[in-house]
């Protein structure tokens, strides 16, 4: 009787925590909560079908377009354009590279995106530490060539940069308040804290299963 009831009670877990993570996998914040809301594209992850972002509420779409001083996201051109087509507002993102000078990241960035008044601001991308680099970089030398591509793409664009900081680098950098710019944050379900002031932008589901992709989708919300 014992073992019966027992093996019913972990049924019951399991058939809990299956629910608790399909839920966690489909959730997004509510609407009312943040009107503004869109989706991260690129870097690699499969490719997300844009008009099905906006009719699930996507009102913008954020495209990684450059890495570091040569890499470019293959998909940026078609992803550009296909947000357009389905009536999203657009913005680009570059990918810092803490081990490449900035003259070489911007001049990257610069011959990927267009200038053009109607895109989102700038969104450079803050994930990898100097820590990979092949040679020491300290972190007086990361901090200023960050400063550096900040300007040259903010002159490029015509506007603020933001800054997508992972928690990585913020821990290991603090850049949040030491450079003074919009902060874009990730932490799943809950907002996040770890850059020590607000942000404007969360990616509130770093892995969210719709259909809108055959993969997973970054989805973000803006700061009511």
């Amino acid at each position: 009787m014992r073992r019966s009831v027992g093996l019913a009670l972990l049924v019951v877990v399991a058939i809990a925590a299956g629910w608790s993570w399909w839920q966690l996998q489909h959730w997004t914040p509510s609407l009312d909560d943040y009107p503004e809301q869109g989706v991260a594209v690129g870097g690699g992850e499969a490719p997300v079908n844009l008009p099905a972002a906006k009719a699930l509420g996507a009102g913008f779409a954020y495209i990684t377009a450059s890495i570091g001083e040569s890499g470019r996201d293959p998909a940026f051109a078609q992803s550009f354009r296909a947000a357009r087509e389905a009536g999203l507002r657009r913005g680009a993102v570059h990918v810092f590279d803490p081990c490449a000078m900035a003259d070489r990241q911007s001049s990257n960035y610069v011959t990927i995106v267009p200038r053009d008044d109607d895109l989102l601001p700038p969104v450079i991308a803050l994930e990898k530490t100097a820590d990979e680099c092949l040679e020491p970089v300290g972190e007086a030398a990361v901090e200023s060539e960050l400063m550096t591509l900040i300007n040259q793409i903010e002159a490029h664009a015509g506007k603020p940069a933001i800054l997508r900081v992972g928690r990585a680098f913020e821990e290991r950098y603090g850049i949040a308040n030491k450079i003074e710019r919009n902060l874009w944050l990730t932490r799943t379900r809950l907002e996040p804290e770890y850059a020590g002031r607000p942000w404007l932008l969360w990616t509130a589901n770093a892995r969210l299963r719709s259909e809108a992709s055959s993969g997973t989708v970054r989805w973000v919300v803006v700061r009511p």
